[in-house]
């Protein structure tokens, strides 16, 4: 299953975005993976700040499941400072309808 979903950023934190990114932490690597994510791309729209986000995922509930995982919410702590968050630091996230695919 494929999931595509929007974020925004705050002004002048693309930079910080994709450095903490680039060092992103071996156990949230671990636990996109063991939680049936992979192919997870990010991409910045420079002008807006909006991120949009691909992610293959194995099932849906499983993958949801992720987010109550400890190492998941710290990670969302460390990111709250850079952009837009939830009441709970979690990202604010928008799912994008597919309206296209290709093999």
């Amino acid at each position: 299953m494929i999931k595509g979903f929007k974020m925004k950023l705050y002004p002048g934190m693309a930079e910080e975005y994709e450095r903490r990114h680039n060092l992103l932490w071996p156990e949230m690597k671990d636990m996109i993976h063991e939680y049936g994510g992979k192919n997870y791309s990010i991409f910045l729209d420079e002008e807006t700040l909006t991120l949009f986000g691909y992610i293959e995922i194995e099932d849906e509930e499983r993958w949801n499941k992720s987010a109550d995982t400890a190492i998941c919410r710290k990670w969302w702590d460390y990111m709250a400072d850079i952009m837009e968050t939830n009441p709970d630091n979690s990202p604010v996230s928008e799912e994008l309808k597919k309206v296209f695919h290709l093999d």
